[in-house]
C-alpha cells in the first residue's frame, strides 16, 4: 500500500491559502490537512459555502485531497486557547463548540475530505472525570448523527492533556456512545511516542479498525512538543511500515503548528523524509 502524504495549513499560517496549497502541489504532496481558522477557511465569516466552494475548485486545479481539522487555537475565543471545549461547564458555550464541529462536517463533505477532526479539551478544573465523560460524550451524539448524515467520518484525536489522552481513553468514549460506526480516530504519530505505553508502530497496529486520520511529526518521550523529523526519537520506517499494512487509504499529514515562520522550508524538508523513511531508511 502507498501511502499519501499531507501537510497542514497550521503549519502555514503565514501563507494565504491558495499560496499554501500551490506550494504543496509543487512539492509533491499528495493532500493538505485543512485547519479551519481567520487566515485559511474561516468558519464563522458569512458566505461559508460560497468560500468552500472556492477551495475545492482550487485543490481540483492542484490535484490534492484533503482532511479537515479544528484545532484552531483561538478562532471561537480570542482569549483562551481552544476555548471553549465539549466540555465547558457552561452549556451554550459547549453549543458554540459543537456548532463550529457541525460546520467543519459539512465543510469536509462539500471539500470531498476523508475525514472530520476534533477533540475533547482539557478538563475544567472543579469538574469530575464521570462530568467530563457526561458532557462529551453527550456533546458528540448530535454531531455523530450529522457527520452520518453527511457521510463523513468523524477522526476523534487523543491530545496529551485533554480529558481523552489515549488509545484506552477512545475506547472508553466508544463504549460510552454505543460504538457508533461514524466515529472514528485520528492517531498522532508523536503523540503514541510521548504517551502510549506501547510503540508507535504498535500503536498503529491496534489503532487499525477505527483509523480515519493520521498526523505525523517527530517527538521524545514525555514531551509534547511537535518537532520536525531527526529532532526527535521516533524511528520512523517501522511506524510507516505497520501504517501501510494495516491499508490506511486517508492522508498522512504533517503536523509542525509551531514551525510557520518556516513553513515552506519544513514542507520541502518533510516530505523527502518521510519518502525515504517509507522505503525502509534508504536515501
Amino acid at each position: 500500500m502507498t501511502l499519501r502524504w499531507g501537510y497542514g495549513t497550521n503549519g502555514l499560517t503565514d501563507l494565504r491559502l491558495d499560496d499554501a496549497l500551490a506550494l504543496l502541489a509543487d512539492l509533491g504532496y499528495d493532500g493538505v490537512g485543512l485547519t479551519l481558522d481567520h487566515m485559511h477557511l474561516d468558519p464563522l465569516l458569512p458566505d461559508l459555502a460560497a468560500r468552500t466552494r472556492q477551495v475545492a475548485r482550487a485543490l481540483d486545479r492542484y490535484g490534492l485531497k484533503a482532511t479537515v481539522e479544528t484545532g484552531a487555537r483561538y478562532v471561537l475565543d480570542p482569549r483562551r486557547k481552544h476555548g471553549p471545549s465539549l466540555l465547558d461547564p457552561d452549556p451554550d458555550a459547549r453549543a458554540a463548540r459543537g456548532r463550529l464541529l457541525v460546520r467543519a462536517v459539512q465543510v469536509a463533505a462539500d471539500l470531498g475530505a476523508h475525514a472530520a477532526h476534533c477533540f475533547s479539551g482539557i478538563t475544567p478544573a472543579g469538574t469530575d472525570r464521570d462530568t467530563a465523560w457526561k458532557r462529551l460524550s453527550g456533546e458528540l451524539a448530535p454531531l455523530l448523527e450529522a457527520a452520518t448524515g453527511a457521510g463523513v467520518p468523524l477522526a476523534v484525536e487523543p491530545e496529551p492533556g485533554h480529558l481523552l489522552a489515549t488509545l484506552d481513553d477512545f475506547h472508553h468514549l466508544r463504549g460510552l456512545l454505543g460504538s457508533p460506526d461514524a466515529l472514528g480516530l485520528t492517531l498522532d504519530i508523536g503523540h503514541c511516542q510521548c504517551l502510549e505505553p506501547a510503540s508507535p508502530a504498535d500503536c498503529v497496529r491496534a489503532a487499525a479498525p477505527w483509523l480515519r486520520h493520521v498526523q505525523i511529526e517527530d517527538m521524545r518521550r514525555g514531551v509534547h512538543e511537535h518537532l520536525p523529523f531527526g529532532d526527535g526519537e521516533i524511528d520512523f520506517p517501522p511506524v510507516l511500515d505497520a501504517l501501510a499494512d494495516t491499508g490506511y487509504q486517508g492522508l498522512v499529514v504533517v503536523e509542525l503548528p509551531r514551525h510557520s515562520h518556516a513553513g515552506p522550508e519544513q514542507a520541502a524538508r518533510s516530505l523527502p523524509f518521510l519518502r525515504a523513511a517509507a522505503r525502509g531508511g534508504s536515501s
